[in-house]
């Protein structure tokens, strides 16, 4: 995704959703992201959850790079790309785009890349933890994850 500050300097945000139980794994926001801020926003996340059997993306450049093909091979992660125009190929990160775009990054007018972080950053902490999601029976993807933890996460999509 994208948006600019007040100043009108542009940003661009790395959303990580776990199709599983609806959690977004990470937001990395910055001005540029390319392939290897990416990969490593990924092997994070998999510190703590594993890494994925399939990661559904679209075609964005840091997406199709030599890089990511080499690490998904290196970690054993297949690489799932949507059509292009195809959005609802990737339906839950989607949908978690529209949700972020409509009550954080439409919400706020920001001035400072920092803001932005610190403002994601506690909406997300609600979102995983308090929030009920329909679709997990009216409970918080934490709390679903701790009902019904799977061994292996099947799949990330993000956008």
């Amino acid at each position: 995704m994208h948006d600019s500050l007040s100043s009108g300097q542009r940003f661009r945000t790395f959303n990580v959703v776990d199709d599983y139980s609806r959690e977004c794994l990470a937001i990395e926001l910055d001005t540029s992201l390319p392939a290897a801020r990416i990969l490593r926003v990924l092997d994070r996340v998999a510190a703590w959850r594993g890494y994925p059997e399939k990661l559904r993306m679209d075609n964005g450049p840091e997406l199709i790079s030599i890089q990511m093909a080499e690490w998904a091979e290196a970690h054993g992660v297949e690489l799932e790309f949507i059509q292009p125009g195809k959005p609802t190929q990737n339906s839950y990160v989607e949908r978690f785009n529209r949700t972020y775009r409509t009550e954080v990054l439409d919400f706020y007018l920001f001035s400072s890349l920092a803001e932005v972080k610190e403002i994601t950053a506690n909406w997300l902490k609600q979102y995983n933890e308090e929030r009920p999601h329909e679709s997990l029976g009216n409970i918080p993807p934490a709390e679903y994850l701790e009902i019904n933890s799977p061994q292996k996460v099947s799949t990330f999509g993000w956008h």
